[in-house]
């Protein structure tokens, strides 16, 4: 064991980085990210339905917006919203 005078800048604890051993913690504290030291199982499968969760409510946000944007002035040079808007949609097909 490494002995605390023989500690170098680099090396925080005897076992290299960390916050030394896990101490006793309350078990009645919830918590959203899950507590302490949480390793959950089912990270990936938790966080693969994040993540489609996530793009599911941003395909629905885009597409009210696409549907519901207009313009009143409308711009003097080809813009990239001018592809899913509905208004230049519309335009096109007249």
């Amino acid at each position: 064991m490494v002995r605390p005078e023989h500690w170098s800048i680099i090396h925080h604890s005897p076992r290299g980085q960390g916050g030394g051993a896990r101490y006793p913690y309350p078990k009645h504290v919830w918590s959203p990210a899950g507590g302490w030291w949480t390793r959950p199982a089912n990270w990936a499968s938790n966080t693969a339905i994040t993540v489609t969760g996530i793009l599911v409510i941003a395909y629905g946000v885009w597409s009210v917006s696409a549907e519901r944007e207009t313009r009143h002035v409308l711009p003097d040079r080809p813009i990239p919203s001018m592809l899913w808007a509905k208004q230049f949609r519309e335009q096109r097909k007249e």
